[in-house]
């Protein structure tokens, strides 16, 4: 690995790429890794193995058994940021986080750091099961080298909040995986890396010390300054504690963005239609004689999926009928990541009269002078409804994702824990 240009760069991955053959190890037989090494380093000619191998796709059927885990790795980390990688199992993140801790080595490209690094990649990462809690931490400390005077001033904090002085002395195999976490989480945050990176190993430990630890993470970043990489299926951990993200998909980057945006994208991809037409959603309920054919998210005379707080708001919906029809209803809902829905609009509330369609194309919109939600990522469900049958309905129809902003005129913007709703209000002593 070699130094960075950059100061402000901490981390760069250059075109990098991990290659693996399934069930081997090396190229899996003599023959082609003595043909590797005379090619290579004989001949001085790039490895004939790289031009084979799949990509890292487990929906499909392998054809070769040559696999391509990463490929075309490119991304940066700045100083100070806290950066999550998120993407279903198998799209590369734990091996991303290997190749950057050092465990294994890219099979093409150049990864770029300047700082020391933590890992904690999994239970008992860097722990010797025969030596106590005590010894396993002197040791990882001298392993990123740290003088015994360092590690001695760190030693109170790192069992403090690990939780673990009683079994200080006590080998490391008779700890529970909990334990084993909690102490290793311990050593990799209080050992002043520059770089620390987090895997999905968190998990493990309970819901206290895992708010603990995001706490920790939170520190290390805001003030201390210093770089976090954290994986981790849960998106509520990740938009508390990352700035910025990355999605995997496949072995390859998919997007890098603000984390509100990466989280808002990761969810819609979990759906099995995701980045499909509106109207040719497979995954819908109705008659079929009136299907939603495009729905936008319309903020400040401009069509985005970014909303901003405070500000007028459209939706339009876009509704292709194959006849027309009388006492028609349309229902607009906006939900959480979660399923919480916070708000809905439909045509027969909001006017008093029912709606009608044409036979072709109809528009509908749904406005809200002054939209009311705070920061974060919603999903919009649309159905549609001609008197007592429904036409159409589709979960899910699209996404967008609210920014703050100082709806107030004060200068502050409201914290992301200040509920769901952000209201104009004045707070005034009258006695």
């Amino acid at each position: 690995m070699m130094v960075m240009e950059r100061k402000d760069i901490v981390v760069k991955f250059e075109n990098v790429g991990k290659q693996y053959r399934l069930g081997v190890v090396g190229t899996g037989t003599l023959s082609h890794d003595l043909n590797r090494w005379f090619q290579t380093s004989v001949l001085r000619k790039e490895d004939p193995y790289l031009k084979v191998g799949e990509s890292n796709d487990r929906t499909k059927k392998g054809l070769s058994d040559y696999v391509w885990a990463l490929k075309d790795i490119n991304f940066e980390v700045e100083k100070g940021d806290v950066l999550g990688i998120v993407g279903r199992n198998g799209a590369g993140k734990s091996t991303l986080l290997k190749l950057l801790s050092n465990v294994t080595v890219p099979t093409v490209g150049e990864i770029k750091i300047k700082g020391r690094i933590a890992s904690l990649l999994e239970v008992g990462t860097g722990f010797h099961p025969e030596l106590t809690g005590r010894e396993n931490i002197f040791m990882n400390g001298s392993i990123m080298g740290m003088t015994k005077k360092e590690i001695k001033r760190k030693l109170d904090e790192i069992v403090d909040f690990a939780g673990v002085e009683r079994y200080l002395d006590t080998p490391t195999k008779r700890y529970s995986s909990g334990m084993t976490v909690r102490l290793g989480f311990a050593i990799a945050a209080f050992l002043e890396p520059e770089i620390l990176v987090v895997d999905e190993v968190l998990a493990v430990g309970d819901a206290e010390f895992q708010k603990k630890a995001i706490g920790k993470m939170q520190d290390v970043a805001k003030g201390e300054g210093r770089t976090v990489l954290f994986v981790s299926h849960n998106m509520a951990s990740v938009k508390s504690l990352c700035n910025k993200g990355v999605i995997l998909q496949n072995g390859t980057v998919a997007e890098t963005g603000d984390i509100e945006y990466i989280v808002g994208r990761y969810l819609d991809s979990l759906s099995d239609e995701s980045g499909v037409d509106l109207f040719d959603r497979k995954q819908r309920e109705g008659t079929n004689d009136a299907k939603f054919v495009k729905i936008e998210t319309i903020s400040s005379g401009k069509a985005s999926n970014t909303v901003v707080m405070g500000k007028d708001v459209k939706f339009r919906v876009e509704v292709e009928s194959k006849c027309a029809f009388e006492d028609v209803d349309l229902y607009l809902g906006v939900y959480t990541g979660t399923g919480i829905q916070v708000l809905n609009s439909n045509i027969y509330y909001t006017t008093g009269v029912k709606g009608s369609l044409e036979k072709g194309l109809n528009v509908f919109e749904s406005s809200f002078e002054t939209f009311p939600l705070q920061r974060g990522v919603y999903y919009i469900t649309l159905a549609l409804y001609s008197s007592d049958k429904k036409l159409d309905r589709v979960e899910r129809a699209t996404s967008f994702h609210v920014e703050p902003d100082d709806i107030f005129g004060t200068g502050m913007i409201m914290k992301d824990d200040a509920g769901l709703f952000v209201l104009p209000n004045k707070m005034v002593k009258i006695k």
